[in-house]
This record gives structure tokens, sequence and C-alpha cells, in this order.
């Protein structure tokens, strides 16, 4: 008898020093459907291993966009870097100018090309409209290459230019 699998549930795990709590909070309200659901605070057991006082905030579960996130305190081991991003699909400029703004507030102005920016805590985010992946994609190469050509010279993608490159 051959046994089902079924599709894990996948989960974000995104590692911070201190700051999972703040960051989570930030995120959730960013997101405008985003909440927290648990907050797990470490204990005296295992101090030698993880360094942290107790009671201090371990881990934070959240959800924003329907995607589950765990933020972990587990020190200045690791930083996020550009190999990992979150892609912010919308559908509008001013959906585009709302994250854009709420995300790059305090973040890396030198992390900020082509749509994509670095948060304060470090995370990196495309806030993308969705007209962008239909223009790049028309089988009219000379359309896409005009669009590619225009997004490469911007921070903040913005969706009149680029259709202005798209139709010559």
């Amino acid at each position: 008898m051959e046994k089902t699998i079924t599709s894990p549930v996948l989960t974000s795990c995104l590692w911070f020093n201190t700051e999972a709590e703040e960051a989570a909070r930030f995120y959730t309200s960013v997101f405008r459907d985003g909440k927290i659901s648990r907050i797990a605070h470490y204990t005296e057991e295992g101090f030698e291993v993880h360094g942290m006082p107790a009671g201090t905030v371990m881990t934070v579960e959240f959800e924003i966009g329907g995607q589950s996130f765990l933020g972990l305190n587990g020190g200045p081991h690791f930083k996020f870097n550009e190999a990992v991003s979150f892609v912010i699909n919308c559908k509008s400029q001013e959906e585009v100018d709302y994250y854009w703004n709420k995300l790059t507030d305090g973040g890396d102005p030198k992390a900020q090309m082509c749509g994509w920016l670095k948060d304060k805590y470090g995370l990196s985010w495309q806030v993308v409209p969705t007209v962008l992946n239909e223009m790049m994609l028309d089988p009219d190469k000379n359309k896409a290459n005009r669009v590619m050509a225009k997004m490469l010279k911007m921070k903040k993608l913005d969706i009149k230019p680029l259709e202005e490159a798209y139709t010559g």
C-alpha cells in the first residue's frame, strides 16, 4: 500500500540578532493582513549554548501575505544578504510607492536599485509592479529590451516611464 505524501507547510525563518519582535511588529504593520501569532522566550536552560538571558524573546511567529515567518533572535552570528529577498508583486503605482516608502524608511539607501531595497533590519525586498513581468515577457524583444534599459536606471520602479519605454 502506497503512503500519501502531502505538501509541507513552509515557514521562512529570519535570523535576527535581538530584533525579531521589533521586526515582526514592523512587518505586520506594513502589510495590512499581517499578524503575530506566538512569541516564545528563552529560559535558563541552554544559556551556555545560546547566550541569551532567560526571559528574552527567542522566536516570534508571524504571517504576512498568507506566508508564515519565524523571527529568531539568534545573536550576531549571521546577517541577511541579497542572496535571499522577498518579492512584493504590486498591482499599481500606489502600491509600489506604499511598500517602497514603508520599507526604505531607515534602510540602506546604497542598496536601492531596480526595485530592490534593504530595510532597516538588513532584509532585502523587491517591490515590483506586476505589469513589468508582462512587458519583460513580450515576444517583441525590442520592447522588452527598452523596458530593461529603463528599469536598470531606476531605484524605485515607476510604471509610467516603463510603459513609455515599452510602447517606444
